[in-house]
């Protein structure tokens, strides 16, 4: 008895629907409408969940992407002053990492022997603009440590060579590039040892230079670089952390600060940890 009951039941409304053509389309059109809300509804928290980790997978695809960019543009490097004690130690971590290298000598006897099948080498003088645009031209980014080795007479060869390889970069449409100075410019100028007034003048020059560039600079003033093995060291902005660094460590930095965009536009201290 149950069972016809039932039968007849479904049956009866089985023919009502079939019977009202008009309400059965109104019901299915508002189902599709309540379907296609309820997905498009942020507020919805299954949906809200799924693109949460839909937006967090593409803004990982987007920062990886960022960051293969960046590095993939820093391929081939313009050294300038690689043949000194820290430059050699520049030019040879960048050769480690698979960098294609140019450097500008003005002696090409001066280049160690290790570099001379490994290096792109422009002869010339870095205070002629037109041996500066051969050495920058086509490259990614540059390195500057430019030096006077042991001659603290007064100079300007630093600063008009810094100012000579700006110009250049920004004929190329390059933007990023580190450069070397001395911890003596955080201090007052009447504070620095006397014999390193001259020198410090210039680094100063160099350093306005490098801040109205309105290129994407990493302006590393390191202390006393020492002849001794790579050790941990530490990085501060606008001041120095100490009082030494390995030639080899600030080597390095002067390579990897320019993939790192935190260090762009900044002044940047560098010492071993003790």
């Amino acid at each position: 008895m149950s069972t016809f009951i039932i039968r007849r039941n479904v049956k009866s409304a089985y023919s009502i629907i079939k019977f009202d053509k008009s309400q059965l389309i109104s019901v299915l059109l508002f189902s599709i409408f309540c379907v296609s809300v309820c997905v498009s509804d942020p507020s919805t928290s299954t949906v809200r969940k799924h693109r949460s980790l839909s937006e967090n997978f593409n803004q990982s695809i987007q920062i990886s992407g960022s960051e293969q960019n960046n590095q993939g543009r820093m391929n081939k490097l313009a050294i300038f002053g690689g043949t000194g004690m820290t430059g050699k130690c520049a030019v040879s971590y960048a050769l480690e990492k698979g960098k294609h290298v140019k450097m500008l000598v003005r002696n090409e006897a001066t280049l160690p022997e290790e570099f001379k099948s490994k290096v792109e080498v422009i002869q010339g003088d870095v205070l002629n603009q037109a041996d500066v645009d051969r050495a920058v031209e086509g490259v990614d980014g540059v390195v500057i440590i430019l030096g006077t080795r042991n001659d603290t007479s007064a100079t300007t060869v630093m600063s008009q060579g810094t100012k000579n390889i700006i110009e250049a970069m920004k004929k190329f449409g390059i933007t990023k590039f580190s450069a070397c100075m001395s911890s003596f410019l955080f201090m007052p100028p009447e504070a620095v040892p006397k014999v390193f007034h001259e020198i410090n003048a210039d680094h100063l020059r160099m350093l306005n230079a490098i801040k109205e560039s309105g290129l994407e600079y990493r302006a590393v003033l390191p202390p006393h670089i020492a002849d001794e093995p790579s050790a941990p060291f530490q990085v501060l902005y606008d001041k120095t952390p100490g009082r030494t660094i390995s030639k080899y460590d600030l080597g390095k930095f002067f390579i990897d600060c320019l993939e790192n965009d935190e260090h762009s536009k900044k002044v940047i201290g560098i010492a071993t940890i003790k």
